[in-house]
């Protein structure tokens, strides 16, 4: 059925191109070209519409599949004077109309209101975005959470972004790269308030212009920024109560005139939040099955400011400065009965309770500047600065009872103090000029980052902490990555080619300071790659789309990972890294059809070489440890569907659907090769009720699929709804959200290794009721100004690891 409805796709592409074209230029009397300039098609002495379109960012327009006959041109702009052309003769050839130049109107408009609503998912070119403003579950979320519901996107049980199927999704934030990662990343994105998004960029094909880094592409979080002139702003405040109870709050600001843009943001999290894991492991002979419970206290603050300076018509200069100060708090207990496969009772039970402490600050600053002519020359620099400080301690008692708890076999009481230092130093620019009838970029990126890892561990003795030198160690990561990229794009009637070449060195340093003798103290490495891409759209008709794309990737090792030093996690858990662990590479291919600018269909295959994942290791009978190991080379093929529709006028509807085979070719005689077929939803039902109210109900599921290459983990998804009033002229939002209904989402899962079979499941407290309140100050009314984004907005990509 599939392939009778891509053939009938494409014999009614080939049936409509017999028509023929009528295709122009828009420009702006002082000839620059803009997008988004409404041009209507119309028979001649007729005012009965053919045809609604707009300019792109060249300012061209095309009408395809046009009958014979008589046609006129009409185009509108605000602020500019209507133009309308003389008598098209469609006769027997396509019709290229003259440039087309407007002119202001000869009464300025001073203020007018726009009202303007985005789809809630909007499938481009490069990229689908997910307009996060036009759904109503999203309050009191989290960005971690609300990135569950972009399309094509899933979060496994280990709080890891899969992609169409593949990991190793680089997140950017304002078009700017995270430094930070695995749980890092995972603590500062769940501090961002999902109201605080505008929309969430899923850039699967990322072309050479965007670092290499990331199998799965790129998954870019813009937060608000209010673009129209005057001063305004929001205020949130809000409350979710699941097991305990969290506070949401946020305020933001802009002010901004023709020279001027000035903005700012606050927002915090401050609460409790629980969660559990139960973990049933088989080693040699012994059972162990440990039940753990956790309470986690946040205090999250979020500072963000910006200045844009728009010197001219052609010059923009800016400046943003962000933070995110963070400090948690947690208490949790574990109880683990122990005993040999085949006896009938226990032979001890370990009691664990600890408390974990986690302040930490994130601080970046960046400078920004952008040139732009009429001719379609660009160029951007950017230099950024970053700087990450976290400071932890981990207080860990183990008291091992007798079968019935009533007497202490033994304990062993430590503690773990592990800062980490950050520091990140970025600088970029890009060039863009036109060149044979397209258009040719170029730019360089060089990254250095610093790391420095502690790592003490305090044994107690008669209730005082003595230094352990044996367990404690220091790990210094140096990194520095240089890159240059050419890209070339042209349109050529109905296809689009686009090729790119991207050249990353990189080099890196590992140095363990330690008390203890280890192999591979110190780690240098230098390699240089060669990442190419390229794609071939076919545009049609105005209904139906085709791309090719094709894109190589990079993932390189997390800092921690490759640190050769054993961490303990737990009285019968260790980890340590891998100093020789590789980075691992993806080819992609991506063929996608897009119908109607809304149903979007894609088929990839991706190859993975020296796929690395965190395997676990028995040491003797009872313990055992964690540690990252290139153990295969992973084929995955996706098949994806989303599509944004209506229903009725008061209804509308939006399905994301992805399914895709996993298959992990073993490297490494540790591993066993596994295949795994994975589906994946998300659906979303928005009601236009009476009175200003709406209604949502969105839920997702995933079906058994396998997480980090290891754990086959079972089904689990999520029911939520939602309901939004709004009051005072729209101004003021009242909006009253249920998430995870039916407890459906913990999750649970099984892994086999060497004399190791473990059997997991876990959760947290996201049944959750959660009620908001904001409101909207300002004037909503817009001077007319130049459609241009600054050199901030423009960007999509700061910084590297």
């Amino acid at each position: 059925m599939k392939h009778l409805y891509f053939l009938f796709l494409l014999l009614s592409s080939i049936a409509g191109a017999q028509n023929f074209s009528i295709t122009g230029k828009v420009e702006l009397d002082n000839g620059e070209k803009i997008p988004t300039i409404s041009v209507l098609l119309y028979p001649e002495n007729s005012q009965t519409l053919v045809k609604a379109i707009v300019t792109d960012a060249n300012g061209s327009y095309v009408f395809n599949n046009i009958k014979t006959g008589n046609y006129y041109v009409k185009v509108s702009y605000l602020g500019y004077q209507n133009y309308t052309t003389a008598t098209l003769n469609v006769i027997d050839k396509n019709i290229e109309v003259p440039i087309i130049r407007l002119s202001k109107s000869a009464e300025e408009l001073k203020e007018v209101v726009i009202k303007k609503e985005k789809p809630m998912v909007q499938v481009l070119a490069d990229k689908t975005v997910f307009n996060v403003e036009n759904t109503i579950n999203a309050t009191g979320t989290s960005g971690f959470e609300l990135l569950r519901k972009a399309p094509g996107v899933v979060i496994d049980n280990n709080d890891n972004l899969i992609v169409e199927g593949k990991s190793g999704v680089l997140i950017y934030i304002d078009g700017k790269q995270s430094f930070l990662s695995g749980s890092d990343l995972t603590n500062y994105l769940k501090t961002i308030q999902a109201t605080d998004i505008e929309a969430v960029e899923i850039i699967t094909q990322p072309s050479s212009k965007y670092d290499a880094a990331g199998n799965a592409g790129i998954v870019n979080i813009k937060l608000k920024k209010n673009k129209n002139f005057g001063t305004n702003g929001t205020i949130s405040s809000g409350f979710n109560v699941g097991r305990f109870g969290t506070s949401v709050n946020s305020i933001s600001f802009n002010n901004r005139n023709k020279k001027n843009n000035f903005y700012g943001s606050y927002s915090n999290r401050f609460g409790r939040n629980y969660g559990f894991i139960n973990l049933y492991r088989e080693q040699s002979n012994t059972l162990f099955d440990s039940r753990s419970t956790s309470v986690y206290e946040n205090n999250a603050n979020n500072l963000k400011f910006g200045y844009d300076y728009y010197a001219n018509s052609k010059n923009t200069f800016g400046v943003v400065v962000s933070g995110n100060f963070n400090n948690s708090f947690s208490n949790g207990k574990t109880r683990t009965p122990i005993k040999q496969i085949n006896a009938t009772t226990i032979d001890s039970i370990l009691i664990a309770k600890g408390d974990a402490s986690n302040n930490n600050y994130n601080l970046y600053s960046n400078i920004n500047y952008r040139y732009q002519d009429t001719s379609g020359t660009t160029f951007s620099s950017d230099f950024d600065y970053g700087k990450y400080n976290s400071d932890r301690n981990n207080y860990q008692p183990n008291f091992y009872y007798n079968n019935t708890e009533s007497m202490i076999l033994s304990e062993s009481i430590n503690s773990q103090n592990t800062p980490i230092l950050i520091d990140i130093l970025s600088l970029k620019s890009d060039y863009e000029q036109r060149l044979f009838k397209g258009k040719f970029g170029a730019g360089f990126k060089t990254s250095l980052v610093k790391t420095d890892n502690t790592f003490d561990v305090f044994n107690y003795e008669n209730g005082e902490p003595i230094f352990n030198t044996n367990l404690s160690n220091r790990f210094e990561f140096n990194e520095n990555i240089n890159a240059v990229y050419m890209n070339y794009n042209r349109l050529y009637k109905k296809f689009n080619f686009q090729v790119g070449l991207r050249v990353e060195n990189t080099n890196s340093d590992g140095k363990l300071i330690s008390t203890q003798q280890n192999e591979n103290e110190r780690v240098k490495r230098n390699y240089t790659d060669l990442f190419p891409s390229g794609g071939i759209t076919y545009q049609a008709n105005d209904n139906n789309s085709i791309a090719l794309l094709f894109s190589s990737r990079i993932e390189r090792p997390s800092y921690q990972s490759l640190n050769p030093f054993e961490n303990q996690i737990d009285e019968l858990s260790f980890q340590k890294g891998n100093p020789f662990l590789k980075p691992q590479y993806t080819t992609n291919i991506k063929v996608s059809h897009t119908y109607k600018y809304t149903l979007n269909t894609t088929l990839s295959y991706s190859y993975i070489t020296d796929f690395f994942a965190q395997v676990t290791e028995a040491v003797g009978d009872t313990k055992n440890f964690l540690i990252t190991r290139n153990v295969a080379n992973q084929e995955i093929i996706n098949l994806g569907i989303s599509y944004p529709f209506k229903v009725k006028e008061w209804w509308n509807v939006y399905m994301s659907v992805n399914a895709y085979q996993s298959k992990y070719i073993p490297t490494n005689d540790s591993f066993t090769g596994l295949t795994q077929e994975t589906f994946s939803f998300y659906g979303q039902n928005n009601f236009s009720l009476p009175k200003n109210f709406n209604l949502e109900v969105s839920g997702w599921y995933s079906s058994p699929s396998v997480w980090g290459g290891t754990y086959r983990t079972k089904g689990l998804g999520s029911l939520d709804l939602a309901v939004q009033k709004q009051f005072m002229n729209k101004r003021l939002t009242a909006r009253l959200a249920f998430s995870d209904v039916l407890f459906t989402s913990p999750w649970n899962g099984r892994a086999t290794f060497p004399n190791l079979v473990i059997r997991g499941d876990g959760g947290s407290d996201s049944r959750q009721v959660r009620f908001n309140l904001s409101y909207n100050f300002g004037s909503e009314q817009i001077k007319r100004a130049q459609n241009r984004n600054t050199g901030l907005e423009d960007e999509k990509n700061r910084i590297g690891n």
